[in-house]
């Protein structure tokens, strides 16, 4: 088995990394009328590949690179709603790694077209499965061919949430040193956990809130309802103060009052974050909350279209 030649990768990896993370902060203002609440929000498609998955898919890669499990003889297999993928492609292309992704079939156009045009095979899987069978399928071909594949597994990779415990949350805390909040959604809920987990290290009081969808027929690509889905081996409910759901309907609406006020152009995830951000600052009297925009509108055609019609 060859193995990649450790001292060249290792310095395209440093190549690569120059171009991951320290995304810039940006105030949200006009959507909510309380002068002594802040909101903040990371702009985490101002890195490469355009969304915050290039933070674990970078980390997971590396980590199996140093460790030998990925070599130049075996394929990155994984199942991701896009974004991840779109990472794992990009990173993949500069590295000369392989990737193979199995991907709901109800993706984005834009997504499979960008990552079909990165070299990657894909594998759709039903679009009523959702993400959970592209797991449980991904899982299955990666038993089948140990030889072949190496399974980055990012639902249960620990290398996901370490990537935001050792950069979103630094980040963040080196920013706004004042924080009181940090509030995101849950996917694969890597950059929930890390970026609480390290946050709380860093001051105990800054409180944690968690986002999930308000039914399982949600519209939130790639958002998990813990109800009815598969949770996240990587989920730690202890890194959560608190749970709180967010509807489909109220994150479309914010893509178009964003867009309306500032001209930003949100993906649903995005809107939906700072929906639940919304919802921390309806709750208290002053404070300063964070939370993440993973990426923007830019793969997601239904939300272009919305926008230009408003």
């Amino acid at each position: 088995m060859e193995t990649i030649h450790i001292h060249t990768i290792e310095e395209q990896l440093l190549r690569v990394e120059a171009h991951i993370g320290n995304t810039p902060l940006i105030p949200i203002r006009g959507l909510h009328h309380n002068p002594d609440v802040t909101i903040f929000a990371k702009a985490e498609w101002e890195q490469l590949s355009g969304s915050v998955k290039a933070r674990a898919a970078f980390n997971i890669i590396q980590q199996a690179i140093r460790s030998g499990q990925l070599t130049t003889d075996k394929v990155l297999l994984d199942a991701t709603s896009g974004n991840t993928g779109i990472a794992y492609a990009t990173i993949g292309k500069k590295l000369g790694i392989h990737v193979t992704l199995l991907l709901p079939e109800n993706a984005s156009k834009e997504r499979k077209e960008l990552l079909q045009s990165l070299g990657t095979e894909l594998i759709l899987t039903s679009k009523f499965g959702g993400t959970d069978e592209a797991q449980e399928l991904a899982a299955e071909l990666a038993k089948k061919h140990p030889e072949k594949y190496f399974y980055a597994n990012q639902y249960a990779n620990e290398n996901n949430w370490k990537a935001h415990y050792h950069t979103t949350a630094e980040e963040i805390f080196s920013e706004v040193p004042e924080i009181d909040y940090f509030v995101a959604g849950l996917g694969t809920t890597g950059t929930f956990t890390g970026t609480s987990l390290k946050l709380k290290e860093l001051n105990p009081a800054i409180t944690t809130v968690a986002f999930q969808p308000d039914n399982a027929l949600h519209g939130l690509e790639g958002w998990k309802h813990l109800e009815t889905a598969i949770v996240p081996a990587i989920f730690q409910p202890e890194a959560a103060d608190r749970i709180i759901e967010v509807s489909t309907e109220h994150a479309y609406q914010i893509i178009a009052e964003v867009y309306r006020n500032d001209g930003i152009r949100l993906s649903p995830s995005s809107a939906a974050n700072i929906a639940g951000a919304l919802h921390v600052a309806d709750t208290i009297k002053s404070g300063v909350i964070v939370t993440i925009l993973p990426d923007n509108a830019d793969k997601y055609s239904e939300v272009l279209q919305l926008i230009r019609n408003k």
